[in-house]
């Protein structure tokens, strides 16, 4: 548990709170957050990672940004771990989600270029699978809902025990409550599993802009220790060791070229998201006769 308190206060906590709870119904409209959150997880073969999976998936892109379709999604490639990508796609609601999938079924051309898409793709593939989750505000700390500027991803999982809700609960709240007071700047986004994966699994979601912020981390610890107290470590090591069967940290990097983002982000930074190939040498003038000559059109 010492060990979880230092990596919460260091890396503010990514993590994804699962099913120990049934879903809230509705997510309150003030926190700016999408209530529903689809994850696919992509875990690619032993040297099909990189600039050949960047490829396959540059078709997707390419399929949704021609039928100019409205839903985006981030992909995030991991750091930590199994070669693998999380492709997250936010819905207001489990209505939108369907609707969405329903208007993609009918736009035939749409269908057909993501189904070729997925076929080039999966040569890729180790394994894949996908799996829901609803955004619980209560365990939230000041969650982020603009996503334009993070570049980083952090998540932390813990699996519950089965019939240790509150004890769970009890320590969410004493890491939330110090954290706001000894680190203000700390943030995490909390979702609960719906569907797809195991009961009893939590994670919290930071997002950093660089990964300079994890520099901080030491810094953060001591400031969480000094505000929670020799009683209140204790304390919150008891809670961890009574609820908590298991737990992971992960660390993931926005991949822009497998990504969908929205068309304001672009504009707002095209170097990341559409950045110039390295060493291109900008186009030649043309030259007088060059503009003289003109292609025959071709005859039927």
């Amino acid at each position: 548990m010492k060990n979880l308190s230092k990596y919460l206060t260091a890396c503010a906590l990514a993590a994804t709170c699962i099913g120990a709870l049934p879903a809230q119904d509705k997510a309150p409209a003030s926190s700016g957050i999408p209530r529903v959150l689809v994850v696919q997880r992509e875990f690619v073969k032993p040297g099909k990672g990189g600039s050949a999976h960047e490829k396959t998936e540059s078709a997707f892109v390419q399929a949704m940004a021609k039928a100019k379709w409205p839903t985006h999604y981030l992909a995030w490639e991991a750091m930590s771990g199994k070669p693998r990508v999380l492709f997250f796609t936010f819905y207001e609601s489990y209505e939108a989600w369907e609707k969405d999938g329903k208007a993609e079924e009918k736009n035939a051309a749409l269908s057909a270029a993501l189904e070729r898409a997925n076929e080039a793709d999966g040569a890729l593939l180790d394994s894949a699978d996908q799996s829901v989750f609803t955004f619980n505000q209560e365990f939230s700390l000041h969650p982020l809902s603009d996503l334009s500027q993070i570049r980083y991803l952090e998540i932390w999982v813990a699996h519950v025990k089965p019939g240790h809700y509150k004890e769970w609960s009890d320590m969410v709240k004493l890491l939330n409550t110090t954290s706001e007071k000894a680190v203000p700047t700390n943030h995490w986004g909390v979702f609960e599993s719906a569907y797809g994966m195991p009961g009893g699994m939590y994670v919290f979601l930071t997002g950093r802009k660089s990964t300079a912020e994890l520099d901080r981390g030491p810094m953060e610890d001591k400031a969480f220790e000094a505000a929670l107290g020799e009683e209140g470590l204790k304390k919150l090591d008891e809670l961890f060791g009574a609820c908590v069967e298991s737990s992971e940290a992960q660390l993931f990097a926005l991949n822009a070229k497998m990504s969908y983002p929205p068309d304001e982000w672009v504009k707002a930074d095209p170097d990341f998201w559409k950045p110039k190939a390295a060493g291109a040498a900008p186009a030649a003038p043309a030259t007088p006769a060059a503009k003289a000559v003109k292609k025959p059109e071709a005859k039927p």
